[in-house]
């Protein structure tokens, strides 16, 4: 893992240096490298094992659905995916609990991150490594299927109501505040088409959720699948829409879904009725970012409108290619 460091706090590396204790490694080294949903510190522990230790976001996952997204990372990865690997603290538990905060580890990776959120497709790894990273989403898909999944899974579903719900996961997506009337008016509408279209999708499982390029790994060995936070049963589309999302609006952006819908397809089945579903994913996944960004970006209103636009961009295709 080879990620930007950003920001910090004291009380975050105390935690940090705490947290260590419990994998029995209390004074090893932390280094801040990521700092988002979750604080992340790469460090190494006492037996030698190169390790990214994770302060989990208070508020957004409990305790028992972060090991169960633990437990599942180590049954995928034991299945031969390519994902993270979690590392069992000393009393042989998945997390450490610290006063209302969470901590994991989990093995380091080596590589960096597919590529940044807005980076053009010309001449990149994201479209190089399309076909691969569908291959890989395959891959989980099919070890979920086979048995990789720890029964019970308390993780929240991404199903209708979290998507297109009156309260969906991640924010009323046509309440963003930078929306004319006219245009929640048309989201709106967007989201009664999309209700309308969800009952044809049939492949509903355990999935990441949230495969972004910063979430895929590019290292000497090739392409790897991080941060499970968002994970969850749901549609598979979901993955695929999610791996396209930053891509919206990019001359290359069919051939990358494209290679990312070949890649699964040597490894998966998709028939050609689902296939054609993707745009109505792709639009889900668009919608529901456009209400993530409100509270992530509360102060960032070019942010905000950026996302609501792609989300009005989205809503039009939603028509042109499924409405009357």
């Amino acid at each position: 893992m080879s990620w930007g460091q950003s920001g910090g706090t004291s009380r975050d590396l105390a935690m940090a240096q705490t947290a260590l204790a419990h994998w029995g490694s209390l004074g090893a080294p932390l280094e801040l490298i990521w700092q988002s949903e979750n604080v992340v510190f790469a460090t190494t522990l006492r037996d030698g094992t190169r390790a990214a230790l994770r302060l989990h976001r208070p508020g957004y996952q409990g305790r028992a659905a972060i090991e169960a997204e633990l437990d599942w990372c180590a049954r995928l990865a034991a299945a031969g995916v390519a994902v993270v690997r979690p590392v069992r603290a000393v009393n042989g538990r998945m997390t450490a609990g610290l006063g209302g905060r969470v901590a994991s580890v989990v093995e380091w990776i080596e590589g960096a991150p597919l590529g940044a959120a807005d980076l053009p497709l010309a001449g990149s790894a994201v479209l190089a490594q399309a076909g691969a990273l569908g291959a890989i989403l395959a891959d989980l898909h099919n070890a979920s299927d086979a048995g990789a999944i720890p029964d019970p899974f308390p993780r929240a579903p991404w199903d209708t109501e979290a998507l297109l719900g009156d309260t969906p996961r991640w924010g009323r997506f046509w309440e963003n505040p930078t929306l004319a009337p006219e245009e929640a008016a048309d989201l709106l509408s967007a989201r009664d088409l999309a209700h309308g279209l969800l009952p044809r999708a049939q492949d509903f499982g355990p999935i990441h959720a949230d495969p972004l390029r910063g979430n895929v790994l590019l290292g000497a060995g090739g392409l790897a699948l991080i941060d499970f936070d968002d994970c969850g049963p749901g549609w598979r589309l979901y993955d695929l829409a999610a791996a396209l999302i930053q891509s919206c609006g990019d001359p290359l952006y069919e051939a990358q879904a494209a290679a990312l819908v070949a890649g699964y397809r040597g490894r998966r089945e998709l028939p050609e009725d689902q296939a054609a579903l993707l745009p109505l994913f792709v639009a889900l996944r668009g919608f529901a970012s456009a209400g993530w960004i409100v509270t992530r970006a509360a102060e960032d209103r070019a942010r905000q409108r950026a996302y609501a636009e792609r989300a009005l961009a989205l809503a039009g295709h939603l028509r042109a290619t499924y409405g009357p």
